[in-house]
């Protein structure tokens, strides 16, 4: 049940920056997680099972609201009812894809503090997995973003799309029926509310749990944030993000 996977991780230097060969392991992690077929429900004792929470439309917009709740009143921004119910409208419309899509394991926290590198085994089980047990069934490119827009590490946009096609070609060679351009709308549309929710958690650490070291790592969360509302199916996200935030430079 447990057991010492070292401390050898998938990040090197100071600050740190993405071992990419490592990082391409751990997207073949979840190219081989997503294309089983999960169950939501597992055994836990005999006559006791557990059943995986769906992470559905109602978690998905409370995380995406700590955006407007915690990261907005850092920057002095004031929000009218009407940009705010809009806010909700938008995002509800916009994750109605990743709501149907066929769900899986979604491990949450699937980024660099919380894998370890093993080099002495083969394969995608060169990765250790900590920090699993808060996931939901959900959309798998939840876990896909997670890992390639790392709020902690800068991952250079060339080598997020270089992981994500490496992670598209492994789930189409699974399934010829895959649809890569779906896939790549689902994670933009993840990506975007995780670097929201994550903008409100940082911004909230430091007001109320008084850790001011969280706020390093807003200009690259925010940059994140950039990347994923430029794909075309966001274009209305985008506009309210574009005429409701001030930019970060001005912090």
């Amino acid at each position: 049940m447990l057991e010492d996977l070292g401390n050898e991780l998938v990040v090197d230097g100071e600050p740190p920056a993405p071992i990419e060969t490592r990082y391409a392991v751990a997207t073949d992690v979840l190219a081989e997680l997503h294309a089983m077929k999960l169950p939501d429900t597992l055994p836990v004792s005999p006559g006791v099972t557990y059943t995986i929470p769906r992470y559905d439309i109602g978690a998905m917009l409370i995380e995406a609201e700590l955006l407007l709740d915690w990261y907005l009143p850092k920057l002095e921004v004031k929000l009218s009812n009407g940009q705010r119910e809009a806010f909700v409208r938008l995002w509800r419309e916009a994750l109605q894809p990743a709501l149907d899509a066929a769900p899986t394991w979604v491990l949450r926290d699937y980024h660099s503090p919380n894998l370890i590198w093993l080099p002495e085994r083969e394969g995608f089980k060169r990765i250790g997995l900590l920090d699993f047990q808060d996931g939901v069934m959900g959309p798998p490119a939840y876990d896909v973003a997670s890992l390639l827009q790392d709020a902690r590490v800068d991952v250079p946009e060339k080598l997020e799309l270089t992981l994500l096609s490496r992670y598209l070609r492994a789930r189409h060679t699974a399934d010829p029926a895959f649809d890569a351009a779906q896939f790549a709308q689902l994670y933009a549309t993840m990506a975007a509310q995780r670097a929201s929710k994550i903008l409100g958690i940082f911004a909230r650490l430091e007001k109320r749990d008084h850790k001011p070291q969280y706020l390093r790592h807003l200009p690259r969360v925010w940059g994140y944030l950039q990347r994923s509302l430029a794909h075309p199916t966001l274009t209305s996200l985008k506009a309210w993000y574009d005429a409701t935030l001030p930019d970060l430079k001005s912090l």
